[in-house]
């Protein structure tokens, strides 16, 4: 490695992109994802957190989003805006020393497992909400 390219990793190390930025920003999001699953079932998760970190968890692990992403613009304000609040008001719930240990276990089972888990839960969960909302929408236009 010459010097040039010494100055170069170390102004990408200091500046980095926002590409970069995003990717961080997203590996992050998706730990705190899997922390909210390992949350929901430590026993000293207060009982609201343990509800609202249910959904968000069955929600943001679902293969199926709330709002398609074929929909230009909003189909992805679920994932860009909704999902991270959700999971930051989650986590805002929860002692300071059950996120650490959460935390911990999950980055521990994604460096093991090196995956995204699936919520079928959250799947059903949003299945239901479309039939909902397409029976109300129905009744209305009778």
């Amino acid at each position: 490695m010459n010097h040039e390219d010494g100055r170069v990793q170390a102004r990408e190390k200091d500046n980095p992109s926002l590409f970069q930025v995003l990717g961080a920003w997203a590996k992050r999001l998706k730990r705190d994802a899997v922390m909210l699953w390992f949350a929901c079932r430590h026993q000293r998760t207060p009982w609201a957190a343990k509800a609202l970190g249910a959904f968000v968890v069955a929600y943001a692990l679902s293969p199926i989003d709330l709002i398609p992403d074929f929909i230009p613009i909003l189909g992805y304000v679920d994932d860009a805006l909704l999902l991270p609040a959700l999971i930051w008001v989650a986590i805002r719930m929860l002692p300071p020393d059950v996120v650490e240990e959460c935390r911990a276990q999950a980055a521990a089972w994604m460096s093991r497992d090196n995956g995204k888990p699936r919520s079928v839960w959250g799947a059903v969960l949003i299945v239901a909400i479309w039939i909902g909302f397409a029976v109300a929408l129905w009744q209305w236009l009778r």
